[in-house]
This record gives C-alpha cells, structure tokens and sequence, in this order.
C-alpha cells in the first residue's frame, strides 16, 4: 500500500503529464513549487519601521520569494498561492501579538482598475482566504497612480499621496493594514494617512516580503519554521 506523501507525488506526476508547469520559483519541470522552493518559503518574522510605524514581515524580498510573488502577482500563478498564505499569516500573528488589545481589523490595499482588469483577482486578499483570514473593505481608491516599479522613495510618495480614501468615518476603528510586498512603504503610508483622516488608528503593518537592504531590522519574532 503506498504511503500517502507516495500517492500525491504519483498524482502530482500524472498530473504534470496532462498540464505541464514549472516551479514558479527556479523553473524546476513538473511541480508548482518544487520542494527547495517551498523551504525558502517559510516565514522568519522580522519587524523594521517607516516614519515611526512598526511593520512586520515574514521574508526577505530577494531570491525565491522575489521570484514567487512576481509570478504570483504579474504572472498568473495563483498555484502559488497556498505557500505564500503561510508566511503573510505568520507576519499578521507576530504584529497582533504586539498588540496588548483584541478587536483589530486587518485592511488590505485595492487594486487599480488597470491592475484589476489585468490580473482579475486582488492578490493579498486572495492570500488571506488561503490563510482563513479576512479583510475590512474600508478603503477605495481616489486617484490613479502609475506603477511603481523603477521609482524612486520621493517618486513613489508622489505617485500615492492623496491616492486612497475611506469609505466611511472609522471613529473606533482599530487595524493593521496588510500588503504583500514592502519596500519604501510608500503605498502602505498612505493607506495609513486615509485610515487616520477617517478617523481610525493603524497599530502598524504585516507583509509577506520586504526590501531589507534599505531599513534596518528592529526586532525579531519566535515566528520563523
């Protein structure tokens, strides 16, 4: 009788047969994710800060990860997915547990209309159903902004300010805002200053990934393997 990791990897193999993939992370044939893919995938927690705001990640922004979530988010592989659900949960556990009170809402970022038509599904949303988890949809876009790759910290700031707004007052209303890639923290600080004009407060920010090179870590969590 086989084994059960024997029987998904049978089915993984008759599978590659009728729908041939490569792993989204090093081009290896026959699985989504190949199992040195996977490992580089599991979450490490750090914590770093963007104008006095506490943020969480669970990745660094290079190698495999940078590989997987561009493929994840430009390139259509949603088999991705369930793999990059673990760490952005592990990031949203490590920033809650900062918080000394229950009752905060996770917040994502809404896509562009241009990046909606494109993709046809929201990626950190999509990442948060994988993780069981659930978003507020208190924020909609108010300006369109142009993509952000190749701009620089003054560029990016420009490109967001003013480009988000509430949907209603958020007197009360206390949460984390969660995204899937942090780099200058641009895109996340403004969502941020939409919440806090609307009258809410941000307890700080959980991310997949981040772009170490130019922050330094502040801290670390027992949130890693």
């Amino acid at each position: 009788m086989r084994r059960p990791d024997q029987a998904v990897r049978a089915a993984l193999d008759a599978w590659a047969v009728v729908m041939p993939t490569v792993c989204s992370g090093c081009d290896a044939p026959d699985r989504a994710l190949c199992p040195a893919c996977r490992q580089a995938l599991l979450p490490a927690v750090h914590s770093s800060e963007r104008l006095g705001v506490s943020m969480w990640s669970a990745l660094d922004y290079t190698g495999v990860p940078r590989r997987v979530l561009g493929a994840f988010k430009d390139g259509g592989r949603t088999d991705a997915a369930g793999a990059l659900a673990v760490p952005l949960r592990a990031a949203i556990v490590a920033a809650l547990a900062a918080q000394p009170e229950p009752g905060i809402h996770l917040v994502t970022i809404p896509s562009s209309r241009g990046a909606w038509r494109s993709r046809g599904y929201h990626p950190v949303e999509l990442l948060l159903r994988r993780a069981g988890l659930r978003a507020s949809g208190v924020l909609r876009p108010s300006a369109e902004t142009v993509d952000q790759v190749g701009l620089g910290i003054e560029a990016r700031r420009r490109n967001r300010a003013g480009s988000l707004t509430a949907r209603r007052p958020l007197g009360g209303f206390r949460c984390l805002i969660v995204d899937d890639i942090l780099t200058t923290g641009a895109t996340v600080l403004e969502a941020r200053r939409a919440v806090l004009d609307a009258g809410g407060q941000v307890v700080g920010v959980a991310t997949v990934a981040e772009t170490r090179r130019r922050h330094p870590v502040t801290g670390g969590s027992s949130e890693t393997r």
